[in-house]
């Protein structure tokens, strides 16, 4: 399958950027590199050298970081964060990454028996707005859904351009037969999710991820849904988040769901949703999981920029980055002010990216 341009620029964007945090505030793009310092429960500050990092290479790549207008960089190896750059504490939207926030959720009730991944549409009783549902399109999985192969091209909430654009005829294809990255999917998993369990996504991931793991910043204040009701009935749900607060996230994700002892995620979860079930480009190793990049341990982008390790990875509108590379225990986080109108760094991401990976000792 071979994507318009325009989509296949975003994807072989969003493997670039990532960059891991904690739980220490306000760092200034100037501010300098704390020597060893306890932040929350599990997580330190570092020299970078002590985790085999030059500091001297990395003030190099914190010079481009504050000129390419990044918001914030953060890098944890094994838990200790040896990069903290700009200000990690405010929080942003996080557009897409969304998606494996939502991910989590469902592994830790799947875990529970709550949900049932091979439940059909049909029996779930998920339709949407004329044109409604076809039977055939009611035949499609959660599990389907999860790896947005449900078949269903419906328009959708918080759909953009290029998504549209791309976006299959109906009917086109039938369940579990083709990859397209999917808002409808998303957004009505976020239905399904709370039409299951009776949890509220906010609140569940409040309750299930953000206090668990000492998440500094979170508040359901800066949760909120999003709904386009003459495209569909299923809302987007969207997060605000601080980079300190994705980087425990995804050091979650990188600790396979263990935090301080306590399994939050089921780590047979952590293995199915960052397993790949498409290829989005084969020649560069890119894949989709269940609601995850994936990137194939030496391969194209693997090769690349992770030293030929695999990684997973999420991007917010191909900017914003939540990375995890769990062989050698990193987790990289890159935030960009895009609240407001704001022009996009483009290359120049992959660019830092690899700067910082030249870094190493």
């Amino acid at each position: 399958m071979r994507l318009p341009r325009q989509r296949r620029v975003l994807m072989i964007k969003k493997v670039t950027v990532f960059v891991g945090s904690l739980g220490f505030a306000l760092l200034l793009m100037g501010a300098e590199y704390a020597e060893s310092q306890e932040i929350k429960p599990g997580l330190e500050v570092v020299a970078p050298e002590k985790v085999g990092w030059s500091s001297v290479k990395l003030e190099e790549a914190k010079a481009f970081a504050e000129k390419i207008n990044s918001a914030a960089v953060m890098v944890l190896y094994d838990g200790k964060v040896f990069i903290s750059w700009g200000n990690v504490a405010k929080k942003y939207r996080i557009h897409s990454i969304r998606k494996p926030l939502l991910g989590a959720l469902y592994g830790i009730y799947w875990g529970r028996g709550k949900i049932d991944l091979e439940a059909t549409l049909e029996q779930l009783n998920i339709d949407d707005i004329p044109p409604s549902l076809t039977r055939e399109e009611k035949m499609a999985s959660v599990s389907d859904l999860l790896k947005s192969r449900s078949g269903v091209y419906h328009e959708a909430a918080a759909e953009s351009e290029d998504m549209t654009a791309a976006r299959p005829l109906r009917g086109s294809h039938a369940r579990d037969t083709f990859f397209y990255y999917n808002n409808w999917d998303f957004n009505a998993l976020g239905t399904i999710f709370e039409q299951v369990t009776g949890a509220k996504i906010f609140e569940a991931f409040k309750k299930e991820i953000a206090e668990p793991i000492g998440m500094e910043d979170f508040s359901l204040d800066d949760c909120q849904y999003s709904y386009e009701e003459k495209k569909s009935k299923h809302p987007a749900y969207n997060f605000r988040m601080s980079a300190r607060d994705m980087a425990r996230f995804g050091l979650l994700y990188q600790r396979k769901g263990n935090w301080n002892g306590r399994q939050i995620i089921p780590p047979e979860w952590i293995e199915k949703s960052t397993t790949a079930y498409s290829a989005i480009n084969e020649e560069m190793g890119l894949g989709y999981g269940y609601m995850w990049n994936v990137v194939k341990p030496g391969a194209g982008f693997s090769k690349m920029l992770f030293d030929g390790m695999g990684a997973f990875y999420h991007t917010g509108v191909g900017i914003h980055a939540l990375s995890v590379l769990p062989e050698p225990k990193l987790v990289y986080i890159y935030r960009y002010d895009t609240d407001g109108e704001f022009k996009d760094p483009g290359d120049a991401t992959i660019q830092l990216v690899t700067m910082i990976m030249k870094a190493k000792l």
